[in-house]
């Protein structure tokens, strides 16, 4: 099974979309608050160069959002990339 990680905010509604979708699909995944961390925060940025959340890894590659998540789940590649395939 893949490692999933979802680095969000508390009072991020695309926060609560992409989760939806992951939990949906039965895909465990562990998240990751950054409301109040402005390390983490910082760190997101400059690894994925995105300033908004959601941002979702699958094994510690950057997926993006929930936009694109749900585009990769349209296009059947993110059962791929969770190993499902």
């Amino acid at each position: 099974m893949a490692d999933v990680k979802v680095y969000v905010t508390d009072y991020c509604p695309y926060c609560t979309r992409a989760k939806g979708l992951l939990t949906r699909k039965g895909v465990p995944f562990t998240e990751i608050d950054v409301s109040n961390d402005h390390e983490k925060r910082m760190w997101l940025v400059e690894t994925t160069g995105r300033r908004t959340v959601p941002q979702i890894f699958i094994n510690d590659q950057p997926v993006g959002g929930s936009d694109d998540l749900h585009a990769l789940e349209r296009s059947g590649e993110l059962d791929k990339l969770l190993g499902r395939a």
